[in-house]
């Protein structure tokens, strides 16, 4: 019986070392992580989207509620945002990041930068051919044709087309909601 004891005390004291390690090791390379998802993750497909600026967009991103707002300035001025949104897809969900021009009011472009749809298949919505019909789209009316909207689907990949249309509306209504914020938090430029 001692024995019993004797070694689920050696159990304990090893789960509870490796678990203040692995904590430790998470807060120890949490800015590191977050700066490799900036430059490979976002970075490209916000690059991308905001492609007419003067600033660098990850640099002077600010965070608004829980949204990461990437500015992108042109001639001192505030030109368009930028901001990552997911929806769920065929398998998986799909990240997409959004730009929306700020005077007009309109989209500035997507970019995908999260997915794990068929290879083939479900991946074409990161072509040009379905990332193009978002640019200088109106905040109004997103979705897909067969839903009344003007958005050409992916053929044989609806379930994708769908998500990355769904994640456009959730980021215009975020958008919507933080838009008094931005020009507060942006007025001066």
């Amino acid at each position: 019986m001692r024995e019993i004891f004797y070694m689920l005390a050696v159990l304990s004291m090893i789960c509870a070392t490796s678990g203040a390690v692995l904590v430790n090791i998470k807060q120890a390379t949490k800015d590191r992580i977050e700066q490799q998802v900036l430059t490979y993750v976002q970075g490209p497909a916000l690059l991308t989207v905001l492609k007419f600026r003067d600033n660098d967009p990850i640099a002077d991103r600010v965070k608004i509620g829980d949204v990461n707002v990437f500015p992108a300035m042109k001639d001192g001025k505030l030109a368009g945002v930028a901001f990552e949104t997911f929806a769920p897809g065929y398998s998986g969900d799909i990240g997409v990041m959004v730009g929306i021009d700020v005077e007009k009011d309109e989209l500035l472009g997507i970019g995908i930068t999260t997915q794990t749809e068929t290879p083939g298949l479900g991946t074409r919505i990161m072509e040009l051919a379905f990332t193009t019909q978002f640019t200088a789209h109106g905040l109004e009316s997103m979705n897909l044709k067969s839903k009344g909207g003007d958005i050409d689907a992916v053929s044989g990949a609806t379930f994708s087309s769908v998500g990355t249309v769904d994640a456009v509306r959730k980021a215009i209504e975020i958008y919507q909601g933080i838009k008094p914020e931005i020009e507060k938090t942006w007025k001066n430029s």
